[in-house]
């Protein structure tokens, strides 16, 4: 990648590089929560990190185009639509590992499943190489909330003596749930009132949404402590 190119996509790209520091400080800390629940985490984040580079380069890069209609060749949706599947799933058995309460294991394992049965009613209507399934999307970031909140209805009934702030699965729970309260409404708009989208810059709290996110992911691995993780 030439300097100019490199210094582009640096200054306008700016989250793509966030992603790869964030996966450096978890790789960083990883011997404190290898042997949990968390341990495919690094994996979760390298993967969110190619994902984007490849949507950068399947954009503005022809040789990377994933449709054969040559009006659409900077179109990257299809690699999104399948990341989304895999990171709700992932967070889905993270949440379901971490439970210990048989009855919330049996209702994500039920939440998991509607949301990939709603993902797959998505296919019948919408094509995934040119449109976000959005719906979909709504259906399991709802599906993620509930779970995070029987994660922590049941840590409210414990007893630990560390503080929330020591443990990882606090910043990341806080991380998305901030992002997931507001981003399958903000895709919902994009795609049914592209006027809204673009008169509001929405893009804009969509990016800001995505650094909260990720910044808390990476306060929760810098300053997390064994003993406090659960």
């Amino acid at each position: 990648m030439p300097m100019e190119e490199l210094f582009k996509f640096l200054s306008e790209q700016y989250i793509i590089p966030f992603y790869l520091i964030v996966w450096l400080a978890a790789m960083s800390r990883y011997h404190t929560y290898f042997d949990t629940p968390m341990k495919y985490y690094p994996m979760y984040l390298m993967y969110t990190f190619l994902t984007e580079l490849l949507g950068y380069f399947i954009k503005f890069h022809d040789e990377f185009q994933v449709v054969s209609d040559s009006n659409y060749d900077w179109y990257n949706v299809i690699i999104y639509n399948i990341y989304s599947v895999i990171s709700f799933a992932f967070f889905y058995y993270l949440y379901w590992r971490l439970v210990k309460t048989d009855k919330y294991k049996k209702w994500i394992i039920v939440g998991a499943m509607t949301s990939l049965c709603s993902y797959g009613l998505s296919l019948f209507f919408q094509d995934p190489f040119y449109s976000n399934l959005y719906y979909a999307d709504l259906v399991a970031s709802m599906t993620l909330l509930f779970v995070i909140w029987l994660y922590f209805k049941e840590k409210r009934n414990e007893t630990h003596p560390q503080p929330m702030k020591y443990n990882l699965m606090f910043w990341t729970s806080l991380g998305l749930v901030v992002f997931h309260v507001f981003f399958p409404y903000l895709i919902l708009i994009g795609y049914e009132a592209p006027k809204i989208w673009v008169q509001y810059r929405l893009r804009s709290i969509l990016w800001v949404l995505i650094l909260f996110m990720y910044g808390s992911f990476l306060i929760g691995v810098l300053t997390h402590k064994r003993r406090a993780f659960r």
